[in-house]
């Protein structure tokens, strides 16, 4: 018997789905199996260990306590996943898709950076990208090199030194959060997946946003869309363990070991019944701090969704190595800073220095900063009943354990205040304007944020349906979907597509990933932009 047939049932509707994790991917997972194959709702079970969905799709507070938004996702318009997903999904007022708001939204605030970086001040209108020749040839090099000999080689070890110097770097690396040290693999699959961008990624053309954070835009309609077809959602609770067992050569999910409010159950799991589990977690231990306390490190041992990938794949191979993405924090971690104001000043100063609008400019970064901070200010409101007179801005540092050039102090040490106040310095203004005692500025650290891009081999992250198993698949950031690219809701939204139709035995298959880099127009066009020739 092949897995695929191994893993589709006589019949859809007659048994359990159990979906461990309440992020993106299984809430994607869920509308796949409730809209392409009919299973009825009341069949489909969603364990969550936080007290709400969404996973790092994350948004909340109020006006008086502060905002916090621990990340943004960007979109492009090849994400084919999430746009044919959320095609069928309603916006909350139930006027149109949530596709169509994106798209309209986006023909209304079009992404284009003014000051895509700022130096003392002073903004750079679409900085020339600076490669040498040697760099261009080194890049050409990586994306024709067949990924399975790249290995868990480091970027830092396939470019020279004046290469993470360059515009183009410091561009690419805080736009996707890239750091010199994360795998060479994965930083050639972003240059093969978004070659059609390079040309006007000096402002970031082609990026589009939702109107809101993504839990208000997109989160909170898939949930009610989820809701109102019967999807069980059960809040609070953490799978500690899954149990296997060995039928004939082939590993099948036998029962799930649920703790809720410090009480351990078993939930059995049917011959029928299916599971799918969400890999990792990008937001695991992430801790909050405030204005005038610095969030306290976390420590590395896992919320939740790294101790159980550790215990399911004690002793499987196919089940990936987690090892490879949780055990290293140094190299993984950043801090978040979400500050809420209902001072206009700040927000009117940074205008005028970016020349952008609130929402239309996208990350500004500060290439001198020690912490190598970048911020964004998104279209006010950015959070679903934000007050006409509260204002917002985001912001994160790649670099967090060097001293600030104003607060000698490593960001992952300050307090929100201190991260305004090192923000103000490079933006050259007055740092009065940061200290309205009306403002609230939240820190966020994350210390396994960028694990997925830590450098892997071809079988650290498993297959979403694992060789040599039934019943089972692997959702999100650290399985493996081929040719597209982790850090991004597409990666999630695919994995879980695949996931649901392999399941349920569907002759069908995701839309493929768009690979422009075999468009010689794209070809053409990027690398007259990577030679600084007419790039948009």
């Amino acid at each position: 018997m092949s897995t695929s047939n191994a893993n589709a049932a006589s019949s859809a509707s007659h048994g359990k789905f159990y979906l461990v994790g309440g992020g993106i991917a299984s809430l994607a997972a869920a509308a796949f199996l409730v809209r392409d194959g009919d299973v009825p709702g009341s069949n489909i079970v969603v364990f969550e260990s936080l007290p709400r969905l969404g996973g790092s799709l994350d948004g909340s507070g109020t006006p008086e306590a502060g905002y916090v938004a621990r990340g943004g996702r960007m979109l492009e318009a090849k994400y084919l996943c999430t746009f044919g997903l959320f095609d069928t999904i309603p916006t909350l007022d139930g006027k149109q898709s949530v596709t169509q708001e994106i798209v309209d939204w986006n023909k209304t605030m079009r992404t284009s950076s003014k000051a895509r970086l700022m130096r003392a001040g002073i903004r750079e209108d679409a900085p020339d990208f600076g490669l040498a020749e040697r760099h261009i040839a080194a890049l050409s090099l990586l994306v024709l090199e067949p990924e399975a000999l790249v290995g868990r080689v480091r970027i830092s070890e396939r470019f020279d030194a004046a290469f993470f110097r360059t515009n183009f770097w410091l561009m690419w690396c805080t736009t996707f959060a890239f750091q010199p040290w994360h795998g060479a693999a994965e930083f050639r699959r972003y240059l093969l997946r978004f070659a059609h961008m390079v040309p006007g990624f000096s402002r970031l053309q082609g990026i589009l946003r939702t109107p809101l954070n993504q839990y208000d835009s997109m989160v909170r309609p898939l949930e009610k869309w989820l809701s109102a077809r019967g999807v069980v959602f059960v809040l609070g609770a953490r799978v500690a363990d899954i149990a296997f067992a060995d039928v004939g050569g082939v590993t099948v999910p036998r029962s799930l070991t649920i703790v809720r409010a410090g009480k351990q159950t078993e939930t059995q799991v049917e011959a029928d019944d299916r599971v799918v589990v969400t890999l990792g977690s990008m937001t695991d231990d992430a801790i909050l701090g405030t204005t005038d306390l610095a969030p306290v490190q976390a420590g590395g041992e896992g919320g939740g969704a790294w101790p159980l990938w550790r215990k399911i794949a004690a002793g499987r191979a196919n089940f990936g190595r987690p090892e490879i993405f949780d055990a290293n924090v140094a190299e993984s971690a950043w801090v978040s800073f979400t500050a809420t104001m209902r001072n206009p000043d700040l927000l009117d100063r940074i205008r005028t220095l970016t020349g952008n609008v609130p929402g239309e400019g996208g990350l500004v970064t500060f290439p001198d900063s020690n912490w190598l901070a970048s911020i964004v200010v998104p279209h006010q409101p950015h959070f679903a009943g934000q007050p006409a007179d509260v204002t917002v801005l985001w912001g994160y540092g790649l670099a967090i354990h060097r001293p600030g050039n104003a607060v000698a102090k490593p960001m992952a040490e300050c307090t929100g205040a201190e991260i305004l106040t090192e923000i103000a310095f490079h933006l050259g203004i007055e740092t009065a304007v940061m200290r309205d005692t009306q403002t609230r500025c939240i820190p966020c650290a994350m210390p396994y944020i960028t694990s997925q891009f830590l450098p892997r081999g071809a079988d650290d992250r498993p297959s979403v349906i694992p060789p040599r198993t039934a019943r089972l698949a692997f959702v999100g950031q650290f399985c493996e979907v081929p040719d597209d690219v982790v850090f991004t809701v597409e990666y999630s939204i695919r994995s879980a597509q695949v996931a649901a139709y392999a399941l349920l035995g569907l002759d069908r298959a995701p839309p493929a990933v768009y690979r422009g880099m075999f468009d010689p127009r794209v070809l053409f066009k990027a690398a007259k932009a990577l030679h600084d020739i007419g790039a948009a």
